[in-house]
């Protein structure tokens, strides 16, 4: 068995306190690597800009993944150094992914469900879109052209225009002419 390096100064001695604690969960050589480390990356921490308690909870963080992942290090990849660094930058992120996700508030009207329609309504709703449908049917071809452009595409006026190849004021009355036909139809004021 090797002796056990007294620093993780060099790239040589973190990887040999690394091959230790990934092969024998060696805790002797990971107080060595998390004393040479801890204040290093709770410093780099700092240096980005955290603040200084969730910089010393990051940086004891990184180590225990250190702890944790041994075994994964792949010392052909990178240097000890590099990976536990990367280790940390991705908690950084992890960290602050957590801290810029609001809070859901239940109370957001942007969340509560809308309440559910009272029966009687749910009734005259349906009554009158059946109503409609049926007036619907009273309208010639060029009418129900019109209001379907209207009503179901959204269309403006001048838009009906364009698509149908028809003036304006011709798309005008077909439409006030089909909306009197409905109004007569089912007996009431559409708005």
């Amino acid at each position: 068995m090797t002796d056990i390096p007294k620093t993780a100064e060099t790239a040589e001695d973190a990887t040999v306190l690394m091959s230790r604690i990934a092969g024998h969960q060696d805790r002797q050589a990971f107080e060595v690597l998390f004393a040479h480390f801890a204040p290093r990356v709770k410093a780099y921490m700092l240096k980005l800009g955290t603040a200084d308690a969730l910089a010393d909870e990051l940086a004891q963080e990184t180590l225990l993944m250190v702890w944790r992942k041994a075994e994964q290090f792949d010392r052909a990849k990178a240097s000890p150094s590099t990976w536990i660094f990367t280790i940390a930058r991705n908690l950084r992120i992890d960290a602050f992914r957590k801290i810029s996700r609001p809070e859901l508030d239940p109370n957001d009207p942007a969340l509560v469900p809308d309440p559910e329609e009272a029966q009687d309504d749910r009734m005259n709703r349906l009554q009158r879109a059946r109503a409609v449908r049926e007036a619907m049917k009273t309208l010639n071809d060029e009418q129900a052209e019109a209001v379907r452009l209207s009503f179901f595409e959204d269309l403006s006026h001048s838009a009906i225009a364009e698509r149908l190849d028809l003036p304006l004021g011709t798309v005008k009355s077909r439409l006030r002419l089909a909306f009197a036909r409905i109004r007569d139809a089912i007996g009431e004021d559409l708005k």
